[in-house]
Formats: C-alpha cells, sequence, structure tokens
C-alpha cells in the first residue's frame, strides 16, 4: 500500500470531496458533524504525544526557538508569511504553525491567509484548553496523574467531559461549569497574563482571558484534589468573585467579549504544549509533561463510547473529514474510502488529531460561528507532517444552520490548508517573505 500511494501523488485541483466523504448541508452539519463523537486511530496509544520522525528541513523557512528567541517582539523574527494560504478573510481566518526539524531541534514556520492571524474573535470553547492549563499549572505535576480525584471525579473524566461533552464515569458531561471551575482556580489575571509578559508575548494587547462559561462553576464536594499514588492531598481554593473577571459586553470588550483571541493567540498556545518535551527553550513554568499528557489523551479516564480521552475525545468530525479528504486528494489510491479508513491506511494508523471546536450562534453579532483548535500529526509515506491549525468561520445566519454554515466553511480551509501543506513539503517550501 506504502508504494502505491507513493507512485500515486500527483496534483489535484481543488474540486469536490472523494464521494465517500459524503456532502452534508448547513442544515444537518451541526448535529452530523460538530456533534459527532470523534474516531480514534487503528494504533492508538494514550500517552505522551510523539511527531519524532517529522521531516528535517534543509532551508532557512524554518527558525528555532533558540534563533526566534521568547522575548517581546520574537514573531517578528520568526519565518512567516501570512498570505500563504489563498483564501480570503472574508470565508474564514486560518493560521497554521507548521513544524520541522532543524539543527537537531524543532524548527517552526507561520503561515497565515490573508493577514488575518491579528483579527479578534470570540474563541467559544476552543478557549477551554486556556482555563485548564492555568489551573493544573499553578497546581503542580502530582495533581495531574491518572489517579487524580477532584472531589469524587477523576481528572482523566473531567477533561475527557469537557472535549466530548459526554458523561464519562462520575464526570456528567457538563463541560461549561468544569471549564468554568478551572478558570476559577486559575484567575483571569493569570490566564490573561499567559498570552503577554507572562509566556507567549505575542504583542496584541486587545487578547486576554476575562471570562466564563455557562451560569455557574462545577462545585467539588468535598472540595479537594487528591493523587493517592504520590500521596499528596490538597484543599484547592477557587476564586467565589475573581477581581480578574469582566461582564461580557464590558466596555473594552466590545463584539468580540470578553475573551477575545485570535487565530495566531489561540494556535500558539496550543503549538507550546505539543512542543514541550521537544523544545525546553519555550516551556511554561509551574507545567509539567503529565499535565500535558492529561489535557491531550486524559490518561486514567473511565472506559466509555470510544477509547480515546482528553483532546483525542474532542466532539466533532470537522478536522477529521477535512483531513481525510486532503489526503484522499493528494493519494488518489485513498479515493473512495471512509474517513478512518483513509486515515488509517495514509499513517498505518499511527496518526494523532488533537482537536478543541467552539461554536454557537451569538446574538451579539448576528452570525453563526465555529472555531477549530487542532494539533495534527501524520506519519505519511513520504515523510511525516506535524502542524498546529486554528481556524474561525462565520455565517451572517444567527440560529444553528449559520453555526453549520461556519463549520462547512472550516472544513474546507481545514482541507485547502493541509492539502497546500502536503503538496510543498519542508524540503521544498520558498516562502514570500522570511524575516
Amino acid at each position: 500500500m506504502i508504494k502505491q500511494l507513493l507512485l500515486s501523488v500527483i496534483a489535484l485541483g481543488q474540486g469536490d470531496y472523494p464521494a465517500a466523504i459524503a456532502p452534508i448541508s448547513a442544515e444537518n452539519y451541526y448535529q452530523q458533524v460538530i456533534s459527532a463523537l470523534p474516531i480514534v486511530p487503528k494504533n492508538y496509544q494514550p500517552g505522551t504525544f510523539d511527531c519524532a520522525t517529522t521531516v528535517a528541513a534543509d532551508n532557512s523557512n524554518y527558525l528555532t526557538s533558540a534563533v526566534m528567541g521568547s522575548s517581546p517582539g520574537w514573531l517578528d523574527r520568526s519565518a512567516h508569511d501570512w498570505h500563504y494560504f489563498p483564501i480570503s478573510a472574508t470565508e474564514g481566518k486560518v493560521l497554521v504553525i507548521d513544524f520541522a526539524y532543524k539543527d537537531n531541534a524543532l524548527g517552526y514556520r507561520y503561515l497565515a491567509n490573508d493577514a488575518s492571524q491579528t483579527s479578534l474573535f470570540e474563541p467559544w470553547s476552543s478557549s477551554k484548553i486556556i482555563a485548564f492549563i492555568g489551573a493544573v499549572a499553578k497546581l503542580g505535576a502530582d495533581f495531574s496523574q491518572a489517579d487524580t480525584l477532584i472531589g469524587q471525579q477523576r481528572l482523566a473524566d473531567i477533561i475527557t467531559s469537557i472535549h466530548s461533552y459526554q458523561p464519562i464515569g462520575e464526570a456528567d458531561g457538563d463541560s461549561n461549569a468544569y471549564a468554568y471551575y478551572f478558570a476559577n482556580i486559575a484567575g483571569r489575571n493569570y490566564l490573561t497574563e499567559l498570552f503577554h509578559q507572562g509566556w507567549l508575548n505575542i504583542g496584541q494587547a486587545e487578547v486576554k482571558f476575562r471570562g466564563a462559561y455557562g451560569p455557574s462553576p462545577y462545585a467539588p464536594e468535598p472540595p479537594r484534589w487528591l493523587t493517592a499514588s504520590r500521596a499528596r492531598e490538597l484543599a484547592v481554593t477557587a476564586f467565589a468573585n475573581d477581581p480578574g473577571m469582566l461582564p461580557y459586553r464590558c466596555d473594552e470588550c466590545g463584539v468580540t467579549g470578553n475573551k477575545p483571541m485570535t487565530t495566531l493567540a489561540l494556535a500558539e498556545f496550543l503549538k507550546r504544549l505539543a512542543s514541550y518535551d521537544r523544545d525546553p527553550l519555550i516551556r511554561l513554568d509551574g507545567l509539567s509533561a503529565d499535565a500535558i499528557a492529561m489535557l491531550f489523551f486524559g490518561v486514567g479516564h473511565s472506559t466509555h463510547e470510544i477509547a480515546a480521552g482528553g483532546m483525542m475525545a474532542g466532539a466533532s468530525l470537522t478536522p477529521h473529514r477535512a483531513i481525510a479528504a486532503a489526503l484522499q486528494e493528494h493519494y488518489p489510491a485513498l479515493r473512495g474510502l471512509s474517513v478512518q479508513a483513509t486515515l488509517d491506511q495514509a499513517s498505518s494508523g499511527n496518526w494523532r488529531i488533537l482537536h478543541k471546536l467552539g461554536a454557537g450562534p451569538s446574538e451579539t453579532r448576528d452570525s453563526g460561528e465555529v472555531v477549530a483548535l487542532l494539533h495534527v500529526c501524520l506519519p505519511l509515506p513520504d515523510g511525516s507532517r506535524e502542524f498546529t491549525m486554528a481556524v474561525q468561520a462565520s455565517s451572517p445566519q444567527q440560529d444553528y444552520t449559520g453555526v453549520g454554515e461556519a463549520g462547512l466553511k472550516v472544513e474546507q480551509i481545514i482541507r485547502q490548508a493541509t492539502l497546500q501543506l502536503l503538496r510543498q513539503p519542508p524540503t521544498q517550501v520558498s516562502l514570500d517573505k522570511v524575516y
């Protein structure tokens, strides 16, 4: 099959999906795709994210953290092209951070469409990973273990429930309440500062995390975290009235609300988590590899409808459909296969798609909106590809048909961006602008 795939790589147009990946109308997209349980790789093993075979970059279009630095202004020193993808910002926004090894270290290039990487939008539930990471970074590695309990519930079940929206073990599927609780532990001042001098230094003061999710936070009983395997127990105090919290339509918030993000802010946050073991120069103080494994895989989660946990259990087939379609266009031997079969055969069952989607109809903007945040590893016949991607799109319909229409746009953007990456491997690409 590998030989057949290699012999079958030809350039195809941006045409319709192959027939086996059935088109879905905007009216049905929310229920059939956005709300769907994800699929799991044939060779899925929960644990540390491993994409160590990422192809090498033999040119200057990828820069390492040692070269870029992480102090203010690092983005200006990055390898980037803000017009790389020929997609109008009126269709949606996309930012890709493409990985490759260079000088025995991870190198990155930043690719966007229509200079949309700094445009503000509401992230919806895609930002829930920020609340979780902020909380566990404050509490330390001892409280991100497979047996960690919050009250009577497993942390692994809670983080999997946040992403899947399903009841897992004792966790009841109330994603909003759990994420609200984690934000109250971290505090909004700390979460906001992570995007500035506290960690990312993205250089855009408008980005902040000042909000919450749903009407009320989870209240564990008893209000303690326990990790028996490490003999650690802690009574955790969460903010009841966080001084850093702002109302949704505060004077400085505008129509994007109290958690305004950009594709660059979201993607950079997830990129630094995915590169934790391989790029120590950009780690967050206090954050552990155990905490990231918990976020990505929900290590220790109870048995449920799918084998995966954490971000691997993220609801929605949007990224899976899009990436499978791109693979079918790049490797014609895969055409006609299902999404699952396409991903498995292209990667020998070793693909990984970590993702969190956010979606909803907005009354303040009179629109239906979808945000996709994902990190992808594709061990392919002609070299592994790894990238972080953030996408946002909207529809001028303030209902779930509008959300479905926005979801269709996001799916098309992921497909187009992935296909462009596949056709221009790291050893061949040439950016318009490298700084």
